[in-house]
């Protein structure tokens, strides 16, 4: 059926129907959908032009139904009942039994930190499930969630994104990272150290300044920056048995799954380097969907675990 023929139909007639087939008065059906007589007799007359029928016939104290109403009564009640019960009320989202995709957009700082756990823990909890990581930054996460490119977000998001809903995860800090043995420096790092030592970048666009530069301007340093990269897994591994600092997120300096726990150390700068926020994003309009419910805790819990472990890890405290 055409969608404008729909505006001819008010389907909330249909409930008038089943309660007059089962009471067989205008009377007790008014009752039971709390109507007024007048009401409930206006509603006869609406159905009755609408189904092109009498519908019911007036014997006595009875309404008795037609031939067309008892053809079409176990109908219309399957479709209340489907309405009611598949349509109607919220579905209910069993993890062990999904067998569709998850799709989570990641910075590269989150999928590096928690696409480990995340995937273990949803071996473990949806055991039929695709787990898809997508790669986001800040000025991609909201027109990736708007167009239905991921069902979640984690990392730094923008301020103002308008549609979408969000959660504080934790705040993240910068710390010093560096080979103790190459560049003869202990924390804490003094900020004479610091700015004599050869500085490598991370930055997402492959800059060679950040704002850490700004702050020693304005303290009477400067620091020699020697090379940048966008990508951190190349930082870390030049680090390694090399005469150079970085400056990088707290966790990422913390992360377990790389064969360098006796080689790098990490340190509070010597200087004030503002830290960032990380959130959960998701799209508004599908908060209240059980699967976006369960999906919102479940990142949570896995994700703050990972930041509790890693914050707790004794070999990463014992060089500070």
């Amino acid at each position: 059926m055409a969608q404008k023929q729909w505006r001819k139909y008010d389907l909330n007639l249909l409930v008038t129907f089943i309660t007059l087939m089962e009471t067989r008065s205008v009377t007790r059906a008014a009752e039971r959908l709390a109507l007024g007589q007048s009401a409930m007799s206006h509603s006869l007359s609406r159905l009755r032009v609408m189904l092109d029928d009498p519908l019911f016939e007036r014997r006595g104290h009875q309404m008795v139904p037609t031939a067309r109403a008892i053809d079409i009564a176990p109908k219309i009640q399957a479709l209340l009942d489907t309405l009611s019960s598949e349509v109607l009320v919220p579905p209910h989202f069993e993890p062990q039994h999904y067998d569709g995709q998850v799709r989570i957009g990641l910075t590269d700082y989150a999928e590096l930190i928690f696409a480990p756990a995340l995937f273990d823990s949803f071996t473990t909890h949806l055991p039929h499930a695709q787990l898809s990581l997508r790669p986001v930054d800040k000025k991609s996460c909201q027109q990736a969630l708007e167009d239905d490119e991921v069902d979640v977000v984690i990392g730094v998001l923008p301020e103002g994104m308008e549609n979408i809903a969000s959660q504080h995860l934790y705040h993240e800090q910068h710390v010093c990272l560096f080979d103790p043995k190459s560049t003869g420096l202990h924390a804490p790092i003094s900020l004479a150290d610091f700015v004599a030592t050869p500085h490598a970048l991370v930055s997402t666009q492959g800059q060679l300044t950040s704002p850490i530069d700004q702050t020693l301007t304005k303290l009477g340093y400067h620091r020699h920056v020697v090379m940048g990269s966008q990508r951190f897994l190349t930082v870390r591994q030049l680090l390694k048995q090399r005469q150079l600092l970085c400056t990088v997120p707290e966790l990422m300096a913390r992360i377990d799954n790389f064969d360098d726990t006796d080689t790098l150390a990490l340190s509070a700068p010597p200087i004030d380097v503002p830290g960032f926020d990380i959130h959960l994003a998701w799209r508004q309009q599908i908060s209240a969907h059980p699967r976006t419910q369960w999906l919102i805790a479940h990142i949570t819990e896995t994700v703050l675990t990972r930041v509790d472990a890693l914050k707790a890890d004794p070999t990463c405290d014992g060089k500070e």
